[in-house]
């Protein structure tokens, strides 16, 4: 992006005139042998303001492709009606890569992408709208990482849209902050719904099915942006996950097991509630540690500050798979409960983590299992393995994180 798009696109006068609805410029693209070069190149001279629109039908590409320029709109005619083909793509780590502010992308579909779907980096104020990345093979650990793809990002929306196939997060955000994920379908991904090492999250009203895992939230070591924290979890439906893990060798969502509803690891102020979770094979809730060794001194392997409640479950924990399944059947027998905790706590906080702001808390309806592994006491204390079932000792609130408000809704 050139010096004077920068300085242009900051003009109080220009931003007030795209907030209204005055576009610097329309682009028509129809689909032809032509049509690849014709849409880079509208990329890469879009002003800010720019509409692309692209017609009905599928455009062929063996590059991916990449937009800088701040303030464009990139609508189709749907999508299932324009189609956006990398099943002959030679080269980009990505289908399409986005590193400039505001900018919208709607009403299109990204297939077969050698890399990951549709990634913006660096970019705050990005839409997602109606959009669909698919793997139309099927699970395959030689698809793309990654579906929808926004890191390092702010003021995040992916709404009424649909990933399938992803050999990691069907819809991952990552090390970004101010998010909402909502009315989107995740299906036959390893992870349908990612939110890892990020803050002030919306996660509802999605539909996630037949994954390996549905929604995870999670905090990782190692990485540039660290301690997530104040993610909501609510009214989603995480049913049927049933997809063998086919992440490639060494990914850390290979260690999820097939069956898992939603996880909670090593992130800190996480509420779940009013989802419908049935047919997780599994488990239906699991909060965990960080399994693995890290060499991070900054970094807190333990979940905190964790609220479970008023959900629906129905059958599931039947069919524990893996090495993560059978940790927690040994433990729990089959059906595997409801929610399960490891359990695992700082040594230095062990005596006093049942009271705090920093707790695990569930409350639930009657009838919903529970139990808390106890992983800490039965190192300590091997002759003692059997896990706390009273989900009334885990009775409790904590204070809901602020609703996610986006510049991009306020708009509408």
């Amino acid at each position: 992006m050139g010096s004077k798009y920068r300085v242009f696109y900051t003009l109080p006068l220009l931003f007030a005139l795209n907030t209204a609805g005055f576009a610097a410029g329309s682009i028509s693209i129809v689909p032809g042998p032509d049509a690849a070069e014709e849409l880079q190149e509208a990329l890469i001279t879009a002003e800010p303001g720019s509409m692309i629109s692209l017609a009905e039908g599928t455009f062929e590409f063996s590059d991916g492709l990449s937009l800088d320029v701040p303030g464009v709109t990139i609508r189709g005619a749907g999508m299932d009606k324009t189609v956006l083909s990398f099943g002959d793509q030679k080269a980009g780590g990505e289908g399409f890569l986005i590193t400039s502010d505001n900018v919208t992308l709607e009403d299109f579909a990204v297939v077969n992408t050698r890399g990951d779907g549709i990634k913006s980096k660096g970019a705050d104020q990005i839409s997602y709208r109606r959009i669909r990345v698919e793997w139309t093979g099927g699970p395959d650990e030689k698809n793309g990482a990654y579906g929808i793809y926004p890191v390092e990002s702010k003021n995040v929306l992916v709404e009424d849209s649909l990933v399938r196939g992803a050999s990691d997060a069907g819809i991952y955000v990552g090390q970004s902050e101010n998010i909402v994920v909502r009315n989107s379908t995740a299906a036959y991904n390893v992870a349908g719904i990612e939110i890892e090492n990020s803050k002030h999250a919306d996660v509802y009203g999605n539909t996630v099915t037949h994954n390996t895992g549905g929604i995870l939230v999670f905090d990782l070591p190692n990485l540039p942006v660290m301690g997530g924290h104040s993610v909501r979890v609510f009214e989603n439906q995480v049913i049927d996950n049933d997809t063998p893990n086919f992440a490639p060798a060494g990914n850390i969502v290979g260690m999820v097991a097939k069956g898992t509803g939603i996880m909670v690891m090593a992130n800190r102020n996480v509420h779940v509630f009013d989802n419908v979770l049935k047919n997780n094979g599994t488990v239906h809730v699991l909060i965990a540690t960080y399994p693995n060794d890290f060499d991070d001194d900054t970094y807190v392997p333990h979940p905190r500050a964790v609220l479970v409640r008023d959900n629906s479950y129905g059958d599931g924990g039947g069919e524990p798979d893996g090495e993560v399944g059978k940790i927690i059947s040994d433990v729990t027998g089959t059906p595997v409960p409801d929610i399960v905790w490891d359990g695992v706590v700082p040594l230095t906080e062990w005596i006093t983590w049942t009271s705090g702001d920093d707790r695990i808390y569930v409350n639930e309806a009657d009838g919903t299992t529970f139990a808390n592994l106890r992983m800490i006491q039965n190192t300590l204390y091997p002759w003692s393995t059997s896990p706390d079932r009273d989900i009334s000792d885990y009775e409790g609130t904590l204070p809901e994180p602020d609703m996610v408000s986006l510049p991009q809704l306020q708009v509408q």
